[in-house]
């Protein structure tokens, strides 16, 4: 029987490479605490800190992704890990793999691997997955950008987190102050990337693992990885989506009409998803964020191994549905449907592997 633990992010990652991921406010414990109340209304054994957990105390339902907090949910009775914080080799849960635990989530050393943007945007280019024209900048190099990526163009962080710290700029002086104000704060490091800016629909992917699922109360077996319902993202400001924590997702996001959405090109585009998603052995649900050129063409310009798993399931947090949550309603998932399902993708963790 599956004794389930949240863990949420209660230290800031590694530095990798000279690249900074900047943490999450409260660590991602917010949709721990999502997760863990949805999970125990509907009768799952979930393991929490406190034995009488307060609905609206978020730290109450999720154990830090520490030695300690792994340990002290052991201890408890835990035996299946929901990873629902940043990973990275040699992450605290990899000491206890060889305990006979089972795990939600990405392995730790495909998200430090991946989780760098510039080098995984690469990799699938030459799988023939459509991506647009990038360059890395670093600091103390030149801040010219080469022929093939015109202005307007974006700024983005190599690690970065959804659309923090991602910004249109218009022209070289415009490239020029970023470049030095993001260099000089050193929030993501030494080095960012530049891409060409599509202007076209923006849409997000959910990307599911392979496995058997419950939909429209049948099992339905996946042999690869499949996609849920593209939604749209709306309201943009100078061509960049809102952060979602700066605002919620649902004021900004809606799933594609049916016209659209079993279209030629969104059909094509998720196609490439699910050919990036399996390139990537991915584990647990991805995220991948796609837009169009002026011809309408998509590219994949954004893939997030940890996309953010917030839920409507307090009462205080009616307006907190995820992106990948509005996709799952298409299919006639609620939110319950939804974790059961990722639940029943846990896998067995096995002893630390070294790359």
């Amino acid at each position: 029987m599956k004794k389930i633990a949240l863990l949420y992010q209660a230290q800031q990652a590694p530095t990798i490479n000279g690249i900074t991921k900047p943490m999450k406010e409260g660590g991602y414990s917010d949709s721990g605490a999502d997760i863990a109340f949805e999970l125990s209304k509907y009768g799952f054994i979930v393991i929490t800190p406190q034995a009488d957990p307060n609905i609206e105390h978020d730290l109450d339902w999720v154990f830090p992704d520490t030695e300690d907090g792994i340990l002290a949910a052991i201890n408890k009775g835990a035996n299946t890990f929901w990873l629902n914080t940043v990973l990275y080799k040699n992450h605290p849960i990899e000491k206890f793999m060889d305990r006979k635990i089972k795990l939600i989530g990405q392995q730790p050393y495909h998200v430090e691997l991946f989780d760098d943007k510039f080098y995984t945007n690469n990799l699938l280019r030459k799988q023939n997955v459509p991506i647009p024209v990038e360059q890395r900048i670093s600091r103390g190099e030149s801040y010219h950008v080469n022929a093939q990526i015109q202005f307007p163009l974006v700024v983005k962080p190599l690690r970065g987190r959804g659309s923090q710290g991602v910004c249109k700029v218009e022209n070289q002086v415009a490239l020029e102050t970023i470049l030095n104000n993001m260099f000089t704060s050193k929030k993501y490091g030494s080095s960012v990337y530049v891409e060409e800016f599509l202007e076209g629909q923006e849409i997000t992917i959910t990307v599911m693992p392979a496995g058997d699922y419950i939909i429209d109360h049948r099992e339905v077996e996946y042999v690869r990885p499949w996609c849920l319902p593209a939604v749209k993202r709306l309201n943009h400001k100078n061509g960049i989506i809102p952060y979602s924590g700066e605002e919620a997702v649902v004021k900004n996001s809606m799933v594609l009409e049916d016209e659209e959405l079993y279209s030629e090109s969104i059909f094509k585009i998720s196609q490439c998803c699910r050919k990036a998603a399996e390139f990537l052995e991915i584990k647990a649900p991805i995220r991948i964020d796609c837009r169009a050129d002026k011809e309408g063409k998509y590219y994949i310009f954004d893939i997030n191994l940890k996309p953010n798993m917030t839920g409507a399931s307090r009462p205080h947090r009616q307006d907190q549905d995820s992106l990948i949550m509005l996709a799952a309603r298409k299919i006639g998932w609620d939110y319950i449907d939804l974790l059961k399902n990722i639940v029943s993708q846990s896998w067995k963790a096995k002893s630390k592997v070294l790359i």
